[in-house]
């Protein structure tokens, strides 16, 4: 039997629907874990929260789940994302913000397992998704990571 989980990461921006869907299914994703802050943001178009849903569960029956626990704080975001700060200064708070908030009780394997975290970053390298990711297999040990 394998126990390895698999998981994959994948950002919406600079993706059209097609590409995103598709991609989507071709991997075999079984559902999506939103790790969005905010997924109402009239910026998500087809992204976001019911639409997505909607669009997930009728063109390629994933499921969708939406988990706070594996987003950034508005204030560490904004710090980055406003403030124009330094990529490794959110980094190291995030990381501290997960491990302080012990995600990797909040979600199971069985949940991760043929998941999908979904963030709006389009590359994983400067995305909060890589460091869930790689933090969980950090914890578990058995996460093989793939970006979309």
């Amino acid at each position: 039997m394998n126990n390895n989980i698999n998981l994959f990461t994948i950002g919406f921006t600079q993706k059209s629907a097609e590409t995103f869907f598709t991609t989507l299914k071709q991997a075999g994703v079984k559902r999506i874990i939103d790790t969005r802050l905010n997924n109402v943001s009239q910026l998500a178009g087809f992204a976001k929260k019911h639409d997505l849903q909607y669009f997930l569960k009728t063109i390629s029956d994933i499921e969708y789940l939406h988990i706070l626990d594996l987003a950034p704080t508005i204030d560490i975001l904004n710090e980055y994302k406003k403030g124009k700060g330094e990529w490794s200064i959110y980094e190291q708070k995030f990381l501290h913000l997960i491990e302080t908030r012990k995600i990797e009780k909040k979600v199971t394997p069985e949940q991760l397992d043929g998941a999908c975290l979904l963030c709006s970053e389009a590359l994983p390298h400067h995305c909060h998704r890589r460091l869930v990711a790689e933090y969980l297999n950090g914890k578990w040990g058995n996460v093989k990571i793939c970006h979309l």
